[in-house]
């Protein structure tokens, strides 16, 4: 207890310190050594919260962060309490949809440390959709760094280890008055957290799919490999419908010869024939290159599969003895059946996750709940985080 009440009297003098000579949080003050990445400074989780019964929803938490800079010149942010982002009217992102984001989870882990999960995939991610946006990237200490601010700021919203995790939000968008057609001249960047749950209720259990039509999710040429604002308002009627059938998401075709599976909602998919011969679409244009869907693939073969990337047609989808869907809401979520023109097709046994799924799985849980070593350096720890060029 005594431990406890000298660290939080530290954490205390050093806001108060912070405060007087900056007047508010900066980024960069809550880069700490790694020397400081002890578990007596890792906040526990936030006490009266029902974690074991989270939904991926929005819970606001304490802190955001908030950034705004005119084009080419990206300055560093500061965190302020949630509260409403002001906007004027003219903002390029409402009227042309300027903007883009990205999904990150923050774990806390069964070393009673918190980690972020390859953070440094989603800020390369991010700057390929700001060129193809054009809007200023933003530098790598200053996405970690806001990164490691909010983190440390909303610690205690981070679920106990096994029971959810920290969902972050980054986004960036035109954001000064703008009526022409062309970029904004001046972008906010800004993070903000949320505790969450599964993204499907039911957690490891198979979900059924309806392929629909007609709908394109993205086309040739487009921007469906862009975490873009623009491209998930089109499939909510789509969604909306298959949910009030019964299904628990939509599985979309190619655009150009509708025979191709591509994305189901807002998750790469998978499947596996019976040689255990994995299969995932290709990244040519028209598919989000998933955090999690490289992080599988990797896994996949390391542990000696075969997996191929290239066009996969509807028909070996239907025919596969397992099939799953990943991203960072959906982790792993295994896939139970595709129904085609009103023709259920089911995936394996009925209500039973595969084997294949469930190593894979188990394999990416157990390195981001750290009950394996992680050899891959795909663990970030803003809490032993310091930004390039700061000094120890």
């Amino acid at each position: 207890k005594r431990n406890n009440l000298a660290d939080r009297m530290r954490r205390v003098c050093r806001k108060n310190i912070i405060q007087k000579a900056f007047g508010r949080s900066r980024v960069a003050c809550y880069s700490v050594s790694a020397s400081s990445s002890s578990h007596g400074n890792v906040p526990q989780p936030k006490e009266g919260v029902d974690w074991d019964n989270l939904s991926f929803s929005l819970s606001p938490t304490d802190k955001i962060y908030v950034a705004t800079t005119t084009r080419g010149n990206f300055t560093d942010g500061h965190l302020k309490p949630w509260e409403p982002l002001q906007l004027t009217p003219g903002a390029a992102v409402l009227s042309y949809g300027q903007g883009i984001f990205e999904g990150i989870k923050a774990f806390r882990t069964v070393k009673d440390r918190i980690v972020i999960f390859r953070p440094q995939e989603n800020h390369k991610r991010l700057n390929i959709g700001a060129g193809r946006f054009l809007m200023t990237p933003v530098p790598e200490d200053i996405f970690l760094g806001a990164l490691t601010s909010i983190v440390k700021a909303n610690a205690h919203w981070v679920p106990p280890a096994g029971r959810g995790a920290l969902y972050i939000r980054p986004i960036l968008f035109g954001s000064s008055d703008w009526l022409g057609v062309a970029p904004s001249p001046e972008y906010t960047f800004a993070i903000y957290a949320s505790p969450v749950g599964n993204y499907f209720k039911k957690g490891l259990t198979p979900i059924n799919l309806k392929v629909d039509a007609s709908v394109h999710r993205s086309a040739t040429r487009g921007s469906g490999d862009v975490k873009a604002i623009g491209n998930y308002a089109p499939c909510f009627l789509s969604q909306q419908t298959a949910k009030k059938e019964g299904f628990n998401e939509v599985l979309y075709l190619d655009a150009k010869e509708e025979k191709y599976v591509e994305e189901a909602g807002a998750a790469n998919v998978f499947c596996i024939d019976k040689n255990k011969h994995i299969y995932t679409p290709s990244l040519r244009g028209t598919i989000l290159p998933g955090i999690t869907r490289k992080s599988i693939i990797q896994i996949a073969r390391e542990r000696g599969y075969q997996v191929s990337e290239d066009k996969v047609p509807l028909t070996l989808f239907c025919d596969s003895i397992e099939a799953f869907a990943t991203g960072t809401g959906a982790s792993i979520t295994p896939i139970g059946s595709v129904t085609v023109d009103g023709k259920k097709h089911t995936i394996g046994e009925p209500g039973v996750v595969g084997s294949i799924t469930k190593e894979l799985y188990k394999s990416l849980i157990d390195i981001q709940m750290e009950r394996v070593e992680d050899t891959k350096g795909w663990l970030f720890d803003p809490f032993s985080y310091k930004p390039s060029g700061q000094k120890s």
